[in-house]
């Protein structure tokens, strides 16, 4: 099954999405890393407050299948977390791109956004 990649998103090696506007990035799971693991069961999401370095491990999410770290596409200060999730972890199985966000973060470098991967180059990686 093929994945849906939105064009304005760019991407980690470790799957998660970071969507830029006014140096906030918006940070989530992409339909590829959530069609992986099934249905999701628990997030864990960082403080609202917390500094976060590129790559840094910052959230858990829970599937039926496995644990997985989530990581901080982009360095920077957490600015809102998605509290949707605590009570409805299945908004990212659903809506991995829109409703199904984790958290937003006040980018400390917009040149870290530079570094992730292109849609087309994130396809290339899970087509590969």
């Amino acid at each position: 099954m093929s994945s849906q990649i939105p064009q304005d998103l760019r991407f980690a090696e470790s799957h998660e999405w970071l969507r830029v506007e006014d140096g906030v990035g918006k940070v989530g799971i992409s339909d590829h890393a959530q069609q992986e693991l099934t249905d999701i069961v628990f997030v864990e999401l960082p403080e609202a407050g917390r500094q976060l370095a590129a790559g840094e491990a910052c959230a858990v999410v829970e599937s039926v299948k496995t644990a997985s770290d989530i990581y901080a596409p982009a360095g920077g200060e957490v600015i809102e977390v998605n509290s949707a999730l605590e009570n409805d972890p299945a908004l990212v199985n659903t809506d991995p791109y829109g409703t199904g966000w984790f958290f937003k973060i006040k980018l400390s470098d917009a040149a870290d956004a530079d570094k992730l991967k292109s849609p087309a180059d994130y396809k290339s990686q899970i087509e590969g």
